[in-house]
């Protein structure tokens, strides 16, 4: 996973959506204290930003070097590159001790995840028994209808060849995806909690965010370039129609949130 984003680093800092302010107040509002958070697959830590306004530290990982590189530096935020499986003593020499994180986000990867081997290792770092996972994803971006219908064709048809199968479990919102958590105090149920971020984008502001795309490397390793003269005519007349040249484009956010509970108590006899 992280050599799909490696070569296009800069383009995802550049092209990816930042997460609403509502969506943090969300996940503050379901932690008990507000000590430690450990952001996962942090990429370019958009998400470690917002949280580093919330918690006391943060600690945001990623097994992509080139990714951290485009990270915010901030004085409560340590960033560790890690690799993409770590041991129990790795965990605890370059992460944090056991029950001593309050928050565990995975913004827009826990799709790429060995889920039984994370989930043992998020059980031991989280505080027993109100430590919380919060994980989400965002679907396709929505402008308006006439570009929606033509960039929908473009996405299920022309990049769908290029995508991983775990890019199945993004479509769905997360609501098939494995998340064996208690809900969090004040609901029962684990989500999809729904937001939306939004963006003002010019058209190719939004072939940035294409080109950041997973599908979009893949397909130019097999000799193929998604972003054709063609495709990007169509995509500028659709876009152009109205006149309008930066448009707000609104990404859906699916958030599945849960608390470790007393499942933690499992982890050592795994």
């Amino acid at each position: 996973m992280a050599d799909l984003f490696l070569k296009q680093a800069k383009q995802y800092s550049e092209g990816r959506p930042s997460y609403p302010h509502e969506l943090f107040d969300f996940i503050a509002s379901t932690t008990h204290t507000h000590d430690l958070a450990w952001d996962v697959g942090t990429g370019n830590g958009q998400a470690a930003a917002s949280l580093a306004g919330i918690f006391k530290n943060v600690i945001a990982t990623d097994t992509s070097l080139k990714q951290l590189e485009f990270a915010p530096k901030l004085p409560n935020v340590r960033y560790q590159c890690t690799p993409p499986v770590m041991s129990m003593a790795e965990l605890e020499r370059d992460i944090a001790a056991e029950a001593s994180v309050d928050l565990v986000t995975i913004a827009q990867a826990l799709h790429w995840f060995d889920l039984p081997t994370f989930y043992q290792q998020l059980k031991w770092v989280l505080k027993v028994p109100n430590g919380v996972i919060a994980a989400w994803c965002y679907t396709v971006p929505e402008v308006n209808d006439n570009f929606d219908s033509v960039f929908l064709k473009f996405y299920k048809i022309d990049s769908k060849p290029y995508w991983d199968p775990a890019r199945k479990l993004v479509d769905d919102k997360y609501k098939s995806i494995d998340f064996p958590f208690e809900p969090v105090d004040g609901f029962d149920h684990t989500g999809p909690f729904e937001f939306k971020s939004e963006r003002l984008m010019s058209l190719e502001e939004f072939f940035t965010y294409i080109r950041s795309w997973s599908a979009y490397q893949t397909a130019r390793e097999k000799g193929v370039e998604l972003l054709r003269d063609d495709v990007k005519e169509e995509l500028k007349r659709a876009w152009t129609e109205d006149g309008i040249d930066h448009k707000v484009v609104k990404f859906p956010v699916h958030l599945r949130a849960g608390k470790v509970g007393n499942l933690a108590k499992t982890v050592g006899q795994n």
